[in-house]
């Protein structure tokens, strides 16, 4: 079963410098995932389901769109446990002046289906056919190693962002930034929780603003790390989406995201975490070369303790890109 969507960016799609926002290209990918696998969970007769978005892995922004190109979004669903659907969508730039098409993002999500009569219940996933005995087993490690990651993130960033008076350039307070959002219906879908997508593009944002601030220039997204989804937000929610800087290389930053629902129109309800995520952002100058990054000045214990935690990270990943582009011997 496969799915596409095709949509022509717009000015309001982009930066000042005419680059696609990485969260415009993240909603179109949740929109791609979710209709293919709300199609998918009520391919068969019973209870009617909406799938949820929850988890997106690692996303790699391997080429930057522009306005005027045309985006087409590709998914397929590649694996399903009792309850969840695993869905990889690829996203195409098309340039329809001259037709050169490139390969810009590759992304993999996971989705709930929530029944429509009771969005807290979770139903059970209609099963897909193999073509080969080996794609269900591979399948099922990628569901186990994404199901325990998301349960050790949910309880590892508990803390939040607090504001700082008269903060130094190129420290964490000096970027840090918070958007502050009511959730009205356009946001919503049918059955009034927040479309994953939404939230994707407010948290793009909002590291989009702490890079700004922290470099002053130009700035793209590179990638995203996973992005977990540890509860649903409901219409009529208020979100805060925080995000602060934890690590710097040469021509990169790290920036962590964090977004809090607080249930206002419901005090049986205390303020919760409902996402989180790291964001890596690149500085371009006015030609779209890569320019160097102001480096971070950790200034807390638990900003030098989330610096290092990000060093960690950001090796991990550059071994793992080197490693897949050596030679074979």
């Amino acid at each position: 079963m496969a799915s596409q969507l095709s949509r022509i960016m717009r000015p309001d799609d982009a930066n000042v410098a005419g680059n696609v926002h990485g969260g415009t290209v993240l909603k179109m990918i949740e929109e791609a995932g979710a209709i293919i696998s709300t199609r998918h969970c009520n391919s068969q007769n019973g209870e009617r389901c909406v799938a949820a978005l929850a988890r997106v892995e690692r996303t790699d922004f391997l080429s930057p769109m522009c306005i005027g190109e045309v985006a087409h979004v590709s998914a397929e669903i590649t694996y399903t446990s009792k309850h969840s659907v695993e869905v990889q969508v690829n996203v195409m730039s098309e340039n329809i002046l001259t037709g050169t098409k490139k390969l810009t993002n590759k992304a993999t999500l996971w989705y709930v289906p929530l029944s429509l009569k009771n969005v807290d219940k979770v139903l059970e996933v209609p099963p897909v056919v193999y073509s080969r005995q080996e794609q269900e087993e591979e399948g099922r490690k990628r569901y186990e190693a994404q199901k325990l990651e998301r349960m050790e993130t949910k309880w590892r960033n508990g803390d939040i962002v607090q504001p700082v008076q008269n903060p130094e350039p190129n420290t964490v307070s000096y970027s840090q930034s918070s958007l502050i959002h009511l959730v009205g219906p356009s946001d919503c879908t049918l059955h009034g929780f927040v479309h994953g997508g939404v939230t994707m593009k407010l948290m793009d944002e909002v590291a989009g603003i702490v890079a700004a601030r922290h470099c002053k220039t130009n700035i793209v997204t590179a990638s995203v790390d996973a992005i977990n989804f540890h509860d649903k937000i409901r219409k009529g929610c208020v979100i805060t989406i925080s995000g602060r800087m934890t690590f710097t290389s040469n021509k990169s930053m790290e920036i962590e995201v964090l977004v809090d629902a607080d249930p206002v129109v419901d005090n049986s309800q205390k303020r919760y975490r409902a996402a989180s995520a790291f964001f890596t952002y690149v500085s371009l100058s006015q030609e779209g070369k890569s320019l160097p990054v102001p480096q971070l000045v950790p200034e807390t214990e638990d900003e030098k303790k989330r610096f290092e935690e990000g060093k960690g990270r950001y090796l991990q990943m550059k071994a793992k890109r080197q490693g897949h582009t050596e030679p074979q011997p």
